[in-house]
């Protein structure tokens, strides 16, 4: 189930994600640093890390809702954040990978 912020960033669950991936209806991009994404990540995330992120060239379909996702949340929201501040809809995984983990989804190593 998602939620909007009070500074209008959808934010949803890991349960949510998975099944909004498995439909084809989001593109889920991972903020964090290559290091991480290179030891474990979510089957079909981008990366696009935090640190040389650009909001305003993220690669999209249009057909597809952007949602961000990282280690716990933080970075992710950030990145939400920087997203709607170019006037583009913008949503992140609550919990980040951590707890995409915890509920036994899957990840590649």
């Amino acid at each position: 189930m998602n939620r909007v912020t009070t500074d209008g960033v959808v934010e949803y669950v890991p349960q949510d994600v998975q099944s909004l991936l498995a439909e084809g209806r989001i593109l889920l991009i991972d903020v964090r640093e290559p290091d991480e994404y290179a030891r474990e990540r979510i089957p079909g995330a981008l990366l696009y890390p935090l640190s040389t992120f650009d909001a305003a060239h993220l690669p999209g379909d249009g057909a597809r809702a952007v949602v961000f996702h990282c280690a716990a949340g933080g970075r992710s929201l950030t990145a939400a954040r920087l997203r709607k501040a170019t006037g583009q809809p913008a949503a992140h995984m609550a919990g980040g990978i951590a707890a995409w983990k915890s509920l036994g989804l899957p990840t590649v190593s």
